[in-house]
């Protein structure tokens, strides 16, 4: 479980990461708080966070419900999976938002299994 918890922070640094580049692309491009509209390269970057954001939400538990009940060191390498589309996302969603798809797919690919494994494994639990 160590390794799950090691990627779990990895992910978090990496949402700070996104979190801090939506910040300085706000400086550089001049858009001011509370704004959420300005220069497309903020807008991106903002997105980029916000997505993160909203992919935590399933990412987390589902790595740790995969980690419990199907096995932990494969949660941790597909949750290595994850951070590598998410930063290919973000990255590709600032460029040139066309190119954020296949970071988008490695991810809710990577995410998808943690998720169906995590329940289809509590059930298996649950009913034995």
């Amino acid at each position: 479980m160590e390794w799950v918890a090691i990627v779990t922070g990895l992910v978090l640094v990496e949402y700070l990461f996104f979190a801090l580049q939506a910040g300085l692309m706000r400086g550089r491009h001049e858009v001011p708080a509370p704004s959420m509209t300005g220069h497309a390269t903020f807008e991106r970057a903002f997105r980029a966070q916000a997505n993160m954001l909203e992919q935590l939400i399933v990412f987390l538990p589902s790595l740790w419900m995969f980690a419990w009940f199907v096995n932990a060191p494969i949660a941790a390498a597909l949750g290595l999976v994850f951070l590598v589309g998410r930063f290919l996302y973000g990255r590709g969603y600032v460029l040139d938002p066309p190119k954020r798809g296949p970071g988008f797919l490695i991810g809710f690919g990577s995410q998808a299994i943690l998720l169906l494994g995590g329940i289809v494994g509590a059930l298996v639990d649950a009913l034995s």
